[in-house]
């Protein structure tokens, strides 16, 4: 059971303290920049890339030379998308184990990514890839961005 006292008795089951709540600014932060990978996510599936114009930094580098892709800069990259992903008949993202870390102004996280793409409808191809996100992100006065985003290959599979 819980046991309540002053601040500095308040523990729950686990033995955790008060003194290691998170403050509400350090839960807004999380949430803000966790609700920022799902719009990343949003805007690739629904291949809607204007919308990753929230998302990152105008200068923004990004890697996905693991999975195949293209290296470099916002700009560019968005292009990249847009002109590559509509090949694919479908697609989705589906992001878990959301371990984020903020420092000031600046955060890391390390997030998991599932994203089956169907190769050939025909012939039902799909590949099944698994990755990491490994993220940077900076404050901004719009909110969070992501500064630098690198993928980090778990696994791919044809089926």
């Amino acid at each position: 059971m819980a046991a309540i006292g002053g601040a500095a008795g308040l523990t729950s089951g686990t033995g955790c303290s008060i003194e290691n709540m998170l403050s509400l600014q350090e839960i807004s932060d999380r949430l803000e920049i966790q609700q920022l990978m799902v719009d990343y996510s949003t805007a690739i599936d629904s291949k809607e890339f204007d919308l990753l114009d929230k998302v990152f930094t105008p200068d923004a580098h990004i890697d996905y030379a693991v999975t195949g892709g293209t290296v470099g800069k916002f700009p560019e990259v968005k292009a990249w998308l847009a002109e590559v992903l509509p090949n694919f008949p479908a697609y989705q993202h589906l992001l878990g184990n959301f371990d984020v870390r903020v420092e000031g102004d600046s955060a890391k996280s390390r997030t998991m990514c599932f994203n089956p793409m169907v190769f050939n409808e025909e012939k039902q191809q799909v590949m099944l890839v698994g990755i990491w996100y490994e993220d940077e992100y900076v404050r901004t006065p719009d909110g969070w961005r992501i500064a630098r985003r690198v993928e980090v290959m778990g696994f791919n599979k044809m089926i």
